[in-house]
């Protein structure tokens, strides 16, 4: 198995109201959409939103007792200065922020918040890292 993730899924409760954060507020635009899953091209990877109930049952699980598991998305930026932005854009298009940005033990500064569902993004800043004209990230 090569080293990489080719789609990330996040489960959500209504397809409409995520795909109206994910592409209305955050400016995302779908390289497919229908009644039941959106797909966003997201550099090298696809980034899905998927019915809660249709992807419980894609991976036969009870869609009224399977769980998210304990992670975070994240979306690293080039400047510390684009963080607070993007967490008020992702507040503004009805995200909740967990925790404003701050300046971090790991050297660079970052801060939370969630989508309509619930999933938490981290936006950050990491001297440490480059961010790509492409937007991929690279481990300095």
């Amino acid at each position: 198995m090569e080293q990489r993730v080719s789609l990330v899924t996040l489960g959500v409760r209504n397809i409409e109201l995520s795909r109206r954060f994910y592409s209305e507020g955050l400016g995302w635009k779908p390289v497919y959409a229908d009644n039941e899953v959106v797909f966003y091209q997201t550099g090298g990877m696809i980034f899905a939103l998927f019915l809660r109930e249709k992807l419980a049952e894609d991976f036969q699980a009870d869609p009224a007792t399977f769980g998210r598991a304990a992670m975070s998305l994240a979306y690293n930026v080039r400047a510390k200065t684009e963080v607070d932005p993007l967490l008020k854009q992702a507040a503004d298009a009805g995200g909740t922020i967990l925790r404003p940005a701050r300046e971090a033990s790991w050297g660079g500064y970052s801060g939370y918040f969630a989508d309509p569902d619930g999933f938490a993004w981290e936006v950050a800043w990491n001297p440490g890292w480059g961010v790509n004209p492409d937007g991929s990230i690279e481990f300095r």
